[in-house]
Parts: C-alpha cells; sequence; structure tokens
C-alpha cells in the first residue's frame, strides 16, 4: 500500500462537501477515505447509532447529504474498530473527520490526528484573552462543549447552525447572536462546515472566523511525507 494517509468520517465517505477544502492543503494521491457509516442504510443507522435519552450528540453527513444524528457514545465504538481496521490495513496516520470530544479512541502504532485535542489548543495559544464565539450544529451540542473549552481564558459564547441545513437566514441569526454576546473571534466547530460559512460570517461579523477543517488539514499536510 502506497498510501500514507486516511481521513475516517463519522458519516459517509468520501466527503464531497469538504474534501476539495482539505485537498487545497492534503495531496490526493496520498489519501484515502473512510466512513463510519459507509454501506450502511438509514435503517441500519438508526438501529445502531441512534441517541438514547441522556446521549452526547453528534452529528454527520451521509452521501446523498443527508443530515444525521448519532449517539456519541456509540460512534466512539465504532471509531474505535475502523481505527483498528485501518492500523491492520496499514495506514501511518489517520486523520479524523470530526470535531466532537472523544475520550479512549486510540491507536497502537498510527498516528491519530483527533480534532478535538488540537482544536482548543490551537484557538486558546491565538485568542489570548479575547472572547472566543463558538458555532454548532445543534443546540444540545452547547451544554456538551463547556468541557471541550474549559482552557480558554473566557468562557465561549454560542449560536446554533447547521453545516447543512442552515441557509443565509439561520446563518444571518447566528451572526446576530455571537454580536450580541460580545464575540472578537469565532470559531466554527464542525468538520461540515465550508469556506461559504466561513466568508457569510466574516462579512457579516468584521472579525476572524476560523474553520476547524482547515486548521486540521493544515496540521496533517505537515505529515505527510
Amino acid at each position: 500500500m502506497n498510501k500514507s494517509l486516511v481521513t475516517l468520517t463519522i458519516g459517509q465517505s468520501p466527503r464531497s462537501d469538504i474534501l476539495p477544502l482539505l485537498l487545497e492543503h492534503l495531496p490526493a494521491d496520498h489519501i484515502d477515505h473512510v466512513g463510519l457509516l459507509d454501506g450502511m442504510s438509514a435503517a441500519e443507522i438508526e438501529a445502531q447509532f441512534a441517541a438514547e435519552p441522556g446521549d452526547s450528540i453528534l452529528v454527520s453527513r451521509l452521501r446523498n447529504g443527508q443530515q444525521v444524528r448519532l449517539a456519541a457514545p456509540k460512534v466512539e465504538q465504532g471509531l474505535q474498530q475502523k481505527i483498528d481496521a485501518l492500523e491492520e490495513a496499514g495506514y501511518d496516520t489517520i486523520l479524523l473527520l470530526c470535531t466532537g470530544e472523544f475520550g479512549t479512541l486510540k491507536a497502537q502504532h498510527a498516528l491519530l490526528l483527533e480534532p478535538d485535542r488540537i482544536i482548543p489548543p490551537l484557538i486558546k495559544s491565538i485568542v489570548h484573552q479575547h472572547q472566543v464565539g463558538i458555532v454548532v450544529p445543534v443546540k444540545e451540542q452547547i451544554r456538551e462543549q463547556a468541557n471541550k473549552w474549559r482552557h480558554l481564558n473566557k468562557p465561549p459564547c454560542f449560536a446554533v447552525a447547521s453545516p447543512y441545513l442552515a441557509d443565509e437566514s439561520t446563518l444571518q441569526a447566528a451572526a446576530e447572536a455571537l454580536l450580541a454576546q460580545g464575540a472578537e473571534v469565532v470559531v466554527l466547530d464542525c468538520i461540515g462546515y465550508h469556506q461559504h460559512h466561513r466568508d457569510f460570517l466574516q462579512k457579516k461579523l468584521s472579525i476572524p472566523v476560523l474553520l476547524s477543517n482547515v486548521l486540521v488539514a493544515k496540521l496533517a499536510a505537515e505529515l505527510i511525507v
């Protein structure tokens, strides 16, 4: 095998919505793509990954563009099985395409790049004392984000706009909510957000807007040899 890096989405691969953006920083001929939900029907996804009361929620995209809501604990178990299989297949680097917070994922030999371990410390080093605004796909994730961003100098403020469902009016409402809360830097904290989401919000806010997927892709690109 001559591929050194594989992307692993919690949805279905390839992620045609964000792949062009990632390939601005990553060489296409060195990458393969795998999804946790690859080959699964909607009924199978519901049976294996539906959220129970009290479960943390993750959001991803199917190949047909549909948004899916998944139970984070079940996703984490499934991801570990995928990681084990990808290591067995010989990949050197596994890039997780999800900014959700996972606590137990591990690789024995491959380098596992988890955005939830990379993005918060990086943002902290960039923003210092500035107020951070976080955009998340669904409102349930606001409560779940407190631990992830606990090391920021100021608690972040939040707005909700799904990268898969939001229209301009929803993005406009998110921008207004962040301005009202005093945001000075905005982080689009889902792999599904795209450059057009960033451009729209930055125009409305006139402050820096950062894409988590670009930050992670740039780091991964430095590891390709």
